[in-house]
């Protein structure tokens, strides 16, 4: 039902876009800039639409995400892996401001990140051809968190260290920014046009998609269409890779992952590694904010480590 929806939509956009096809086509451009050009236009309506409803839902996941220090380590891994499978790029910069106010423990943080998609969702929703790799993605990043976090919190935590709880119902003010600028604090639903944001964010990823499509094209032009010899596909060394590339702080890297295994240039497990480890800005802050160094390349190396161990058992098993 789903994939009927997206099929029409996409072959709706593609007859109200036709015109800009035409005039494209009609441009003294290489053929590879000019597929590039049609590609990406021809996403632009669907993904306003996936990203206004992303909005509706960050309203009310947020609130949730936020009131994860309410809750023991002993359902904080498991409901931050959960709220973090909505497709936006704010919950790890929420999670991340709470590990640093010492409010959520290391095992929540760190399922957070693995559990967060940034851009990936809405991209591959954008490929009809894409939809049915979706729950596939979204259930073994989930299941991958919530095994990391307990495993953290339990394991490799001390256990005489105090609970990272907090035992008030004062609200945590988070006084930072998304990847569209756009502020993530208690009271921005109260000021934000709901619709400037999502036009923003499409006009950005738009942007991404396309830079990162024209790359794909002219490799693709180059090498006759076996771009995934150049990314090393399926072997040992693509997932390491791919956890590498992902810990880059920037959502733009979730669409090169993604961009990357829609065109079949990388395996399964080696998008599982590359999605995990990508935590988007919320890397960012935990760089900024954490004044416990040791701690944040702790972290980040379980992050990777996990991440890639993840990528290469998925990668020699279903491929």
């Amino acid at each position: 039902m789903i994939i009927e929806i997206v099929k029409g939509l996409n072959t709706f956009n593609s007859y109200i876009l036709g015109w800009s096809n035409r005039i494209i086509e009609q441009l003294a451009l290489a053929e590879f800039i000019k597929d590039a050009l049609i590609d990406s236009i021809n996403l632009l309506p669907f993904l306003f639409v996936i990203f206004f409803f992303i909005e509706l839902f960050e309203i009310y996941f947020s609130k949730k995400i936020k009131n994860l220090p309410k809750h023991s380590k002993i359902s904080g891994p498991f409901l931050g892996a959960l709220t973090a499978l909505v497709p936006q790029c704010g919950f790890s910069v929420i999670a991340s401001t709470l590990y640093v106010k010492k409010l959520i423990t290391r095992g929540t943080l760190i399922a957070v990140y693995i559990s967060t998609s940034d851009e990936a969702i809405p991209v591959l929703l954008a490929h009809p051809e894409m939809i049915k790799t979706i729950l596939p993605i979204l259930s073994t990043k989930f299941i991958l968190a919530i095994i990391t976090g307990y495993f953290v919190d339990f394991v490799l935590t001390p256990l005489k260290n105090k609970k990272s709880t907090i035992e008030t119902n004062e609200e945590v003010q988070i006084d930072e920014k998304g990847c569209c600028k756009h502020e993530i604090s208690n009271d921005r639903f109260k000021k934000r046009i709901l619709i400037l944001h999502p036009l923003k964010h499409t006009l950005n990823i738009f942007v991404f998609i396309f830079i990162v499509t024209l790359i794909l094209n002219f490799i693709l032009a180059k090498t006759q269409g076996h771009i995934e010899q150049i990314f090393l596909y399926n072997s040992p060394l693509q997932p390491v890779i791919s956890a590498t590339i992902g810990l880059i702080p920037n959502c733009a890297i979730s669409i090169l992952i993604t961009m990357l295994y829609i065109q079949h240039a990388i395996s399964f497990g080696s998008v599982i590694a590359g999605l995990s480890s990508s935590a988007g800005l919320g890397m960012l802050i935990l760089f900024r904010k954490n004044s416990e160094i040791k701690d944040t390349v702790l972290i980040i190396s379980i992050l990777f480590g996990i991440s890639t161990l993840a990528g290469l058992i998925l990668q020699a098993n279903f491929n």
